[in-house]
């Protein structure tokens, strides 16, 4: 299994994407703008998109992604790209995105019966098998209906917390199956505190008082979701309260395992 890092931005700026993750050629995890990065060969071989929640950094390049593969899955007369995320969030895309206002509707295009798109609902607590893995839905608390993913492997799980604040229901679930890389976001620096807590992300305070729900041996542990400009001073700050060896999740970081 290989999982590339696309985009791990909490905004763009150069050199910034926002949320993606592509497992092995076929699977995307969110698809926020480092989708850009793909060629068109690599957007064409993509079937599935999992979709953590409907904020915008974590879904900008799916109607766009649509737009751009179009014409070569109509002409090899590939089945529809499967959108799998919470019926909130399902609900969400098509009122406001996906709607003939923001973006034409590539669930009816280019025909309803032949569409680039199709819609899959999933519930926390599923495991969804697709492409050789099996991907399970964890809990999110955030402030739209969210999720988070384990991609299961032989060697253990690669999990993404998806935007989430304080989480015990995660830390339940995790408990009990084997971690090998944790990626979990911490949005703003311990001097936001209060706007972390309103908009349901982490500081690094927060942070350490999640990873201590844990037993610290055995998985790496990577941030995402910081600002642009702002990786430097979060990441000191997570050093300085002793939080357990951490690093900062880069664009262009791929995790390999079985």
């Amino acid at each position: 299994m290989q999982i590339r890092v696309l985009g791990c931005s909490g905004s763009i700026a150069a050199g910034s994407r926002t949320t993606s993750f592509l497992v092995d050629d076929t699977v995307l995890i969110d698809a926020g703008t480092g989708v850009g990065d793909l060629t068109l060969e690599e957007m064409a071989r993509v079937d599935h998109v999992f979709i953590t929640h409907s904020h915008l950094d974590h879904v900008l390049a799916i109607g766009l992604l649509a737009d751009s593969v179009a014409r070569q899955r109509e002409m090899h007369k590939r089945p529809p790209v499967l959108v799998h995320a919470l019926p909130a969030t399902i609900a969400a895309l098509k009122l406001h995105i996906l709607n003939g206002v923001i973006w034409p509707d590539f669930t009816r295009l280019p025909t309803v019966d032949a569409p680039v798109l199709a819609f899959r609902s999933i519930e926390i607590g599923d495991v969804v098998e697709v492409a050789g893995r099996r991907i399970e839905v964890l809990s999110a608390a955030h402030t739209v209906p969210a999720v988070g993913y384990a991609v299961h492997g032989s060697e253990g799980a690669w999990v993404f917390t998806g935007d989430t604040g304080p989480n015990p229901a995660l830390w339940r679930r995790l408990a009990q199956i084997k971690l090998k890389v944790l990626v979990i976001e911490t949005a703003f620096g311990d001097d936001e505190h209060e706007l972390a807590v309103i908009s349901g992300h982490l500081c690094p305070a927060m942070l350490g008082r999640e990873l201590a729900q844990l037993p610290s041996n055995g998985y790496e542990v990577y941030i995402t979701h910081i600002k642009p400009g702002e990786v430097d001073a979060v990441m000191a700050e997570i050093a300085a309260q002793g939080t357990r060896n951490v690093a900062a999740l880069r664009t262009g970081q791929v995790f390999t395992q079985s």
